[in-house]
């Protein structure tokens, strides 16, 4: 069975909030899940058929938060070949930062694609001030996700 790894960079909760509230949309739709609190390199999959799906906050000036800077320093640092992934991405952040809204996010997909990631779908970007609770526009984002990127599993 193909699988999904949700890799979290959360400061309060609110990632790793929409990652538990997604988590049984891939199982019903013939996943294996795990959710990655504190990422690293090798909760990448290189398998053809599995996928990574990002719930990244933005911290401080667009900053990752502190769980997940090992992670992009790692990317950065050692400069994987990562054209065997394919990822999903959902930032969290604030509009009311101005520029820096979801930078965590934004930083992360265009470090991704620098090493050859490819991005299914379009990101989806959370605003704090214009949704309370995230979940509510994660889960409806992760249900068209899984139908127009065809990544129902046949059963």
């Amino acid at each position: 069975m193909p699988n999904v790894n949700i890799l979290v960079g959360t400061m309060y909760g609110g990632a790793l909030d929409v990652a538990e509230q997604v988590k049984p949309l891939f199982e019903e739709a013939g996943y294996t899940v795990s959710i990655s609190e504190q990422p690293m390199l090798s909760d990448l999959s290189e398998s053809p058929d599995s996928l990574s799906l990002f719930c990244v906050s933005t911290t401080g000036s667009g900053d990752f938060p502190g769980n997940f800077v090992n992670f992009a320093r790692a990317i950065k640092e050692q400069s994987p070949a990562l054209t065997h992934l394919r990822y999903g991405l959902i930032a969290l952040g604030d509009s009311s930062y101005g520029e820096t809204y979801c930078g965590a996010g934004r930083a992360l997909d265009a470090l991704l694609q620098d090493h050859g990631a490819q991005r299914l779908g379009d990101r989806l970007e959370i605003d704090a001030m214009e949704t309370f609770m995230a979940d509510d526009a994660a889960i409806p984002w992760v249900e068209s996700w899984i139908e127009a990127e065809n990544l129902k599993v046949a059963s």
